[in-house]
């Protein structure tokens, strides 16, 4: 009995955090992360749950940069916020003209599905498919996700 008053603590303290949150997009930031503006002038910057788009001087980066661009700059989307950020960005699923947007990056073969830290099972067979179709960025059989290119960065900078 005493172990249900913390469960139910924390059950209503994550239940309250996810939050749904709607506004227009003004700005990309690259193919995961951008700025929306909400109906009570709040700026909100956002990265998009569950997956991993190249680095800015990586290959396809651009194209990533300008798909979501094309998908969702200028336009009203829903947010639906996970947690925040070390950097105080919102990590959320983005929907827009009823799509999913970490969805339909990988269907573009323009983002890794980020393992680590997603638990959604529909993603993974996503990228498998971009894979094997060599969609994208997986025209380069020797692709490197972001953080790996981002660990042999840091790498260098100590050396």
């Amino acid at each position: 009995m005493k172990y249900k008053l913390p469960l139910v603590i924390l059950l209503f303290t994550t239940i309250s955090f996810a939050q749904t949150i709607t506004g227009k997009v003004v700005a990309i930031t690259d193919g995961d992360t951008f700025k929306l503006l909400t109906q009570d002038s709040t700026l909100v910057r956002v990265r998009v749950a569950n997956i991993d788009c190249p680095e800015r001087k990586q290959p396809f980066s651009k194209r990533a940069k300008q798909f979501t661009s094309d998908a969702i700059f200028n336009k009203q989307v829903e947010i639906k916020v996970i947690k925040k950020d070390r950097y105080g960005r919102s990590i959320a699923y983005v929907f827009y003209d009823d799509k999913n947007l970490s969805r339909e990056l990988l269907k573009a073969g323009l983002a890794w599905h980020y393992v680590k830290y997603s638990d959604d099972k529909t993603l993974q067979p996503l990228e498998d498919k971009a894979k094997k179709d060599k969609i994208g960025l997986w025209v380069d059989p020797k692709a490197i996700a972001p953080w790996e290119w981002r660990s042999s960065k840091k790498k260098k900078k100590k050396e």
